[in-house]
């Protein structure tokens, strides 16, 4: 049965027809070649049928015999209406309507884009966006997204963790142009390895995600698309400076060498040297670092045959120190002279994607991705050492076509990953491999007026895992206009990586207990969830302005858990689940276009989030039941973008958050059962000189919130008492930063 079910899914039954038209929309650029243009309207003339191009211009709308007028249409552009008389691919370039003399129409794009026509709950952020904060790397790319929760993971490392629907990172798919890249030894600090510039957008999935991407999905995806040199600019720099003494470079340089064949080599650079102790409890509030990031990328185009690749070749280098003031590594690591920690990490990364659009069946499409990386840690803190050393392989290969028309979509398709890890924990030495097969049948039903329904089936072989299915279904209905009613079910399976997605655990004097049973990674069985949504977009206009509402609701069930138990302030312990665990999501957002180029997002999330520890069943620790997020944004808008100016601010409240419990302790190192609330301000206003080049100037934390103590102990870092994780709000307090970019285009 399962081998049948298993050759059911490898094999795609698509029934070929010219029942639609497809064919990409572009802008006219006159700096450089024509760009393709996300969210043109594409209509017949006189109906209903209309369809929305995607982020690289594509486009595929039902035809009929007696559709004759195809018309495009997008803000601040020339509407075009074409002559249809049969269903061949098109190519179209719209020109802008500033080139009449009559009429000048300035058009603003969204920073952060909302889905209304896909399945699923998705938004789109783009470099814009990202713009809108210093955002030197991934993990600091989210502030001004109030779907991402971003906190430090604890007093020591500076490494910001993410959480989404109330679950850390490793219950969020994180990839880069689809490609799954922080996983197993990268769950920690992976996102601080991708840096913010080499970033085109970001594309945030709530809920289950699609089959397509794996089976570890279980909170939601996140997926970040890389500059394409083809786009770039052919130089680009960006230089940071922060009060801190953090400085940054990134430096991206372009090059078309035919008229198929781009390359780019990015550049980033990162250094902190300076040791801070603002809270004078002898241990530094940032760590120092350095690192360096180089990323040689290619990409091949033939437009006429349908071929597009894509080739990266990268390195990184990333070292940190942390640990008491006058910790020096060279004559007290390892020794009780002084707590110190050393984090030093090496990455090979190579990957390569290929792409095949039919040229005259332009519904069919064939890709390919394919990675392998190396990625190794050595590590210690205080006494206790961690290395982990992770090669990994990943391979895809997926094909997509229409079944009768276009409303009718299927993708199915084959991967494969394979893990080899190596770690080493003071005493225990833990080696594995991993691998899987996989396949995946997906179907969608895209009648964009009013439903759109996307059902997905996976089987996957995992030598360690067993054979399972993970099935995924999304359904958008739009009741009336501008909206969008959504839902979601998916199943989840992981294998937990618990040092890794766990290193805080060292910066603490706990022993670590795992209770056996009988599994196949570390003794414990993988983690299995099931994640429900429901969500309603509803845009509309309010005061003669731009708005909408989001309400979504999500819960998270696991079947089973790694359950990480913090309760005994001497220990942590690692067991399966026996009993509930779940995770309850809610979450209002209101977007408003106050008046002309002023923008506010405003956002109240609440969680309810249990888990069933060994003796009684506790509200997850370290995580607000409340939060309320604004964010304000203006711009005034210059002639051909000279003299403008930019204005952004975020502001965040944390409600409350449980400790874990601290009752063992003696009295001077005993926490309370909550901490206090913690709200925070971050500001930047960005001078637009020129088209080429531009300054901004911004603080994080403008309020200068501190924690009290956030190391318990510190005063006896090698006691039974020392722990660096109780970590709830900032602990360096303000920090300003200022910097320039510079393009050519």
């Amino acid at each position: 049965m399962h081998k049948l079910l298993f050759i059911l899914l490898l094999f795609p039954i698509v029934v070929l027809s010219q029942h639609s038209l497809s064919g990409t929309i572009l802008e006219k650029n006159a700096a450089s070649k024509d760009l393709p243009l996300l969210g043109a309207n594409v209509y017949w003339l006189n109906t209903t049928i209309g369809v929305v191009t995607d982020v690289d211009g594509k486009f595929t709308i039902p035809y009929k015999s007696n559709y004759k007028a195809l018309v495009i249409s997008f803000v601040g552009y020339k509407t075009d209406t074409l002559l249809i008389s049969e269903p061949k691919s098109i190519r179209h370039v719209l020109e802008p309507t500033s080139t009449l003399d009559e009429v000048t129409v300035i058009a603003k794009r969204e920073a952060t884009s909302k889905l209304f026509l896909q399945a699923q709950n998705t938004m789109i952020v783009s470099s814009d966006e990202l713009l809108k904060a210093a955002c030197c790397n991934l993990s600091e790319s989210f502030e001004t997204n109030p779907s991402i929760d971003v906190n430090f993971a604890d007093a020591i490392s500076g490494t910001r963790q993410i959480k989404m629907l109330g679950l850390t990172s490793p219950y969020i798919l994180i990839a880069t142009e689809n490609i799954p890249s922080v996983r197993g030894a990268s769950q920690a600090y992976g996102l601080s390895f991708i840096p913010g510039t080499w970033v085109e957008s970001i594309q945030i999935t709530k809920g289950a995600g699609s089959v397509v991407n794996g089976y570890e999905s279980i909170a939601g995806q996140i997926n970040a698309e890389l500059q394409k040199p083809s786009r770039d600019h052919a130089f680009f720099l960006n230089l940071y400076g922060a009060s801190s003494e953090r400085l940054e470079l990134n430096t991206h340089i372009n090059k078309q060498l035919s008229s198929k064949w781009s390359t780019g080599l990015y550049l980033h650079g990162n250094k902190h040297n300076k040791k801070h102790d603002v809270n004078d409890d002898d241990f530094m509030d940032m760590p120092i670092y350095s690192q360096v990031n180089l990323m040689n990328r290619w990409q091949y185009t033939d437009n006429e045959k349908g071929f597009v690749s894509f080739f990266n070749f990268r390195y990184m280098k990333d070292e940190k120190q942390t640990g008491q003031m006058d910790f020096n590594p060279k004559t007290d690591k390892l020794t009780t002279n002084a707590w110190g920690s050393e984090i030093n990490t090496e990455r090979f990364d190579f990957s390569a994607k290929f792409g095949y659009v039919n040229p005259e069946l332009p519904w069919q499409n064939l890709g390919a991705q394919f990675a392998v990386s190396n990625h190794q840690q050595d590590s210690y803190f205080g006494m206790n050492v961690y290395d982990i050393e992770q090669y990994s392989v990943y391979a895809n290969v997926n094909y997509s076509s229409i079944i009768s028309d276009s409303r009718h979509k299927i993708k199915t398709g084959i991967n494969f990953t394979y893990d080899d890890y190596d770690e080493l924990l003071t005493a225990m030495a833990f080696k594995r491999i991993d691998n899987s097969v996989g396949a995946f049948l997906e179907y969608a039903y895209d009648n964009l007026d009013k439903l759109t329904l996307t059902a997905g089936m996976r089987a996957d072989n995992h030598n360690r895992l067993g054979f399972f299915v993970t099935p995924r279904i999304h359904a958008r209905y739009s009741p009336w206009e501008n909206s969008a009613f959504r839902v979601s079910l998916g199943r989840g399976k992981r294998s937990a990586n618990i040092f890794a997605e766990n290193q805080s655990i060292f910066g603490t004097a706990r022993n670590i207990n795992i209770t056996n049973a009988g599994g196949e990674i570390y003794g414990l069985d993988p983690e299995i969830a099931w994640n429900y949504g429901v969500s309603y977009l509803q845009g509309f206009h309010l005061f003669g302005r731009k708005s909408d509402i989001t309400f979504d609701f999500y819960r998270t069930d696991f079947q089973n858990q790694i359950v990480v138990d913090w309760e005994n302030p001497q220990a942590v312990h690692f067991y399966n689940l026996d009993g509930e665990s779940y995770a309850n999501s809610f979450q209002v957002e209101i977007n408003q276009n106050v008046f002309e180029n002023f923008d506010m997002r405003l956002a109240y999330k609440l969680y309810d989030i249990q888990t069933q520890y060994e003796f009684e069943k506790l509200e997850k620790s370290l995580i607000p039941r409340h939060r309320f997020f604004a964010n304000a944004s203006y711009e005034t808008l210059g002639h051909e973008f000279i003299k403008k100016w930019k204005f952004d601010a975020t502001f965040n409240w944390l409600g409350q958050q449980r400790f874990s419990s601290t009752v063992g302790n003696p009295a001077q190192y005993q926490l309370p059962e909550r901490t206090p609330t913690v709200a925070t301000l971050n500001g930047q206003v960005t001078k637009v000189f020129s088209s080429k080049f531009e300054m901004y100037l911004g603080g994080e934390n403008i309020t200068n919130v501190r924690q009290d103590n956030p190391i318990l102990a510190s005063d006896d870092p090698f006691g039974a008492n020392f722990d660096t994780t109780f970590v709830y709000g900032p602990i360096f307090g303000s920090m300003y930063y200022a910097g320039l970019r510079f393009k050519i285009k």
